[in-house]
């Protein structure tokens, strides 16, 4: 009975997020285009599709995905779980590199879940269907993951030793505007945009979890200072592979036509 009337505030809650961007479509379409909508039935059910699909999302991130990254994260950095598989000696104080199950898990995550990802899918599936097949979705969706993968890992880390962030973020978007430079043009604007659909519904909200939890349990860390960011990374980094993918392929293109 409480988890329906969760479901109910939830779907209630939807409702009023939604109704802006239904008045707007609608308002445009009848108001400023004065066109009627075709096939207006189903434009109504795919809007309540919508709203039943986000609110089971949204109950289902609240009871499932937030905690099983926060609880994830806590076993990882558990004292007992750690002296076990620690690597320097028991008598020492904890080391980063103890905490290395950690960034493997990171790595993990970050590469599952981007695989995953509706948004990703439909822009690699675009971009397979614009340049007539030179562009894979396979190795567009590997790229990304790859990018993902290596920030949250590299966030995780961060999160351990307390570095700050905006050395990473600095440092990353020199990179990436070095990168600008030398890819090629046709890849720079996909690389860009890759680096934005990694922030949606399956990756962000176990990637949230992971980074507060990790800010929670790893001593001297603060889950507001610390917690955070690790989306950031998520977004950084697959900037930077997805263009080195492209110069790879351009370089080994190269070199089989020398």
């Amino acid at each position: 009975m409480a988890l329906m009337t969760e479901l109910v505030s939830t779907f209630a809650t939807t409702v009023r997020d939604v109704l802006p961007i239904a008045c707007i479509l609608f308002g445009f379409q009848f108001f400023v285009l004065r066109r009627p909508i075709p096939q207006l039935k189903r434009v109504l059910i795919g809007f309540l599709f919508v709203l039943v699909g986000l609110s089971l999302f949204l109950l289902g991130l609240e009871k499932a995905l937030f905690p099983i990254g926060r609880l994830m994260a806590e076993q990882l950095t558990a004292a007992d779980f750690i002296q076990h598989w620690r690597l320097s000696p028991s008598h020492r104080a904890l080391h980063w590199a103890d905490y290395y199950w950690v960034y493997a898990f990171a790595f993990a995550i970050g590469a599952s879940t981007t695989i995953a990802e509706p948004s990703l899918i439909a822009v690699a599936i675009k971009a397979n269907q614009v340049s007539a097949g030179a562009i894979g979705v396979w190795g567009l969706r590997l790229a990304v993951a790859l990018g993902v993968a290596l920030g949250i890992a590299l966030g995780a880390w961060r999160i351990v030793t307390g570095y700050p962030i905006h050395w990473f973020i600095i440092a990353g978007y020199v990179c990436v505007v070095i990168q600008t430079c030398f890819a090629p043009k046709s890849i720079v604007p996909l690389a860009y945009d890759s680096g934005g659909v990694t922030t949606s519904t399956v990756t962000v909200p176990l990637v949230a979890a992971l980074g507060l939890g990790l800010a929670e349990t790893v001593p001297g860390r603060s889950p507001l200072i610390d917690g955070f960011g690790l989306i950031a990374f998520a977004s950084l980094f697959p900037m930077i592979t997805v263009m080195g993918y492209a110069q790879l392929s351009t370089w080994r293109q190269h070199k089989e036509n020398d």
